[in-house]
């Protein structure tokens, strides 16, 4: 289809160039004829519709149908369409969405601090925005995690692999710096990329959540030692972001709360314009993703269910288990379903599938002394709505969800109803939950989002990369100093 569609265009405009000529030697034989009006360019293709004319330059790409726009004129506005680039961005550049780039392109690329909501936003050229797109060389993404890491370049669809996150390398006595370093040249090795070729984003976990001065010295630390161990390694850029931020711009957004749901315990963590508001409070919850599995496992062997490993449990958890709306309710009802774990069998599970995810807003149901999930965010929200802070007073009220065991079906309407019924009516009001964007990767794909955004005032390369770090290491609340290196064109920054 697409090659007759080809051999129909080069058609259509060999008889277009031919009447064309046709009619001008015609006119300059009879110059005492009446003058006639000029024909468009387009020729016969004037009598396809709009839309299969689409079709056609879709099919063609972004090179032939910028070339169309040189040579027929008549096609520039429809070649300049924003739904045409929008297409190419996403088959041709592994966007996720025309929104996603949009986002980027009016908000990321403005430099930091990020500018709020200003009720209108600037018209953009999409075709200009993928040919800048098509300069930027991308960055190495390594998401740290908390249960694995993943990693890729940024003009990749998805993450190229994962692997354990830098807390399995080496043992607990090792140097964070040394850990890291093993760390990151694994990741290297296995995407087999030279580190000193390209920029890295490094998401930092969420860590040391009080506004303490100990707990600034430890985020200060984890940060000195990333720093070091890729600039040791001689990565030209680095741009270090924590896991919330990135969840939240993933969701195209950056202010808003996170609901992170790591391996060991949930952070909620409020964000304002892309900064984590540490001052107004994050709160943590001992509850994660190990907690639930554990607590299926002890189901499953009450209910003498044999298994060879805790990834079975945890495959079973990821395929079967969900959120109840009414947990009263739910127990009345027959819930039964079955999967088959590869290598193992069928595995049939009946009021664990919503018992496990029960225990976030019931811990005491697997013997944890915590409060349940929607009453911390719950707080959350009112030391948010308290804090008086000279902004949109309802920058709180998006609650982005994070981490692979908040992709359970049924959560985000849970914790909705749950917030609805703990808050007061001025306060709960237009509170919206968003699951995760894009699943247990949803951070990864944040960092692509600001790995591919383009800059169209940086002449250079060099200029590009500056952008980036000062953008999102100010975000994380890090004083700079700009040090030009003499052995490299590119920029470094260094924490001091």
């Amino acid at each position: 289809m697409s090659m007759l569609l080809r051999k129909v265009w080069e058609r259509v405009l060999w008889r277009s160039d031919s009447s064309t000529s046709a009619s001008a030697s015609a006119s300059s034989s009879s110059s005492s004829s009446p003058p006639e009006v000029a024909c468009s360019d387009m020729g016969e293709l004037e009598l396809l519709p709009s839309d299969i004319l689409m079709h056609i330059l879709r099919l063609l790409g972004p090179k032939e149908a910028a070339k169309l726009s040189v040579v027929c004129k008549a096609l520039r506005s429809l070649v300049s369409d924003n739904r045409l680039w929008i297409h190419f961005l996403q088959t041709h550049q592994a966007e996720p969405s025309g929104d996603s780039v949009f986002f980027a392109e009016t908000t990321l690329s403005y430099g930091y601090p990020l500018p709020p909501f200003a009720g209108h936003w600037p018209q953009l050229s999409f075709k200009h925005i993928y040919g800048q797109r098509a300069l930027v060389p991308g960055s190495i993404i390594i998401d740290g995690g908390s249960g694995y890491c993943k990693f890729g370049w940024s003009k990749y669809a998805y993450p190229s692999g994962r692997s354990a996150t830098f807390l399995e390398f080496g043992n607990i006595e090792s140097p964070m710096y040394t850990r890291l370093r093993h760390f990151f040249a694994t990741i290297y090795n296995r995407m087999q990329v030279k580190p000193n070729k390209q920029p890295v984003i490094v998401s930092v976990p969420i860590c040391h959540y009080d506004d303490t001065e100990s707990a600034k010295a430890s985020r200060q630390q984890l940060k000195e030692a990333i720093y070091a161990s890729l600039f040791d390694m001689n990565v030209p850029a680095v741009c270090a972001i924590n896991q919330a931020t990135l969840a939240l711009y993933a969701a195209k957004r950056t202010s808003g709360i996170v609901v992170n749901i790591g391996f060991q315990v949930t952070s909620i963590v409020p964000i304002l314009n892309g900064k984590v508001m540490r001052k107004v409070g994050v709160e943590v919850v001992g509850l994660g993703a190990l907690k639930l599995t554990g607590f299926l496992r002890e189901k499953m062997q009450l209910n003498n269910l044999s298994f060879q490993s805790l990834y079975t449990v945890r495959t079973l958890k990821e395929n079967l288990c969900y959120v109840a709306l009414d947990y009263e309710a739910e127990l009345l009802k027959d819930t039964k379903a079955s999967f088959e774990a590869a290598g193992e069998g069928w595995f049939t599970l009946s009021k664990g599938r919503f018992q496990t995810a029960e225990i976030l807003f019931q811990p005491h149901l697997a013997g944890v002394q915590a409060m349940g999930l929607h009453q911390a965010i719950a707080l959350c929200v009112e030391h948010c709505h308290s804090a008086d802070l000279a902004c949109d007073s309802d920058w709180y009220k998006t609650i982005v969800l994070s981490g692979g065991t908040a992709c359970l079906p049924g959560l985000a309407e849970r914790i909705e109803k749950e917030l609805h019924a703990l808050l007061p009516p001025y306060v709960s009001n237009g509170i919206r939950v968003i699951p995760p964007p894009y699943g247990a990767d949803t951070p990864w794909f944040g960092a692509k989002i600001v790995g591919n955004v383009s800059h169209t005032t940086c002449d250079t390369y060099s200029n590009l990369v500056c952008c980036i770090c000062i953008l999102f290491w100010v975000v994380i609340m890090a004083p700079l100093r700009i040090i030009h290196s003499v052995s490299t064109p590119l920029t470094r920054f260094i924490h001091v």
